[in-house]
């Protein structure tokens, strides 16, 4: 009987650790945010940025990195991988690219740069990505749910992680509490 919770435990985590590398090494941790509408990525590499866009309908890419974010995250944001981001959605055409550089918790003019573009509805379906996929674009995402869908506060906070204990969207930290006493605009 303990070989067979042994193995069943060893498969789950053979199981998990094969999802965590397809999410985060092939799939650049693409969720649909709001199906059809918006979605958030890490990094998606020039050469396969065009399928995502093509299959997604995506009319804007908003790109939340900015040189020198070098940080304890360790987001090697460089400005020739921007510029090379740039010049590949130019290339495929119709497709807006919009740099909202932003820190891990982002500063009101940031905010205020990203609902401008989400505002306009000529700008759907939208892709928000930063350098994983895991901090800003998780965080710009539930922005997004709490101004257009009237998600809740703590709703949008759960929904940034499966696990948001341990998280930097846990109590306490920056994300967290960012998320949690988000104060949405009254008109739109």
């Amino acid at each position: 009987m303990k070989k067979k919770i042994g193995l069943f435990v060893l498969a789950i985590v053979i199981i998990g650790a094969a999802k965590f590398y397809y999410d985060v090494n092939l799939n650049y941790n693409f969720k649909a945010i709001s199906e059809g509408k918006v979605y958030k990525s890490g990094v998606i590499p020039p050469d396969e940025l065009e399928d995502y866009i093509t299959k997604h309908n995506i009319k804007s890419v908003i790109d939340l990195r900015f040189p020198g974010t070098d940080d304890l995250v360790n987001n090697p944001e460089i400005p020739e991988q921007l510029i090379v981001e740039k010049e590949t959605i130019e290339k495929i055409g119709n497709v807006n690219y919009y740099n909202v550089g932003s820190r891990q918790v982002p500063d009101q003019p940031t905010v205020d740069k990203f609902l401008k573009i989400m505002d306009d509805s000529t700008n759907y379906p939208v892709l928000i990505h930063c350098h994983h996929g895991e901090g800003r674009a998780p965080l710009f995402s539930a922005i997004y749910r709490m101004e257009y869908e009237d998600i809740p506060n703590e709703e949008a906070r759960d929904e940034t992680r499966v696990l948001v204990k341990w998280s930097s969207f846990d109590d306490g930290k920056p994300k967290g509490e960012f998320v949690k006493n988000y104060k949405k605009r009254s008109s739109k």
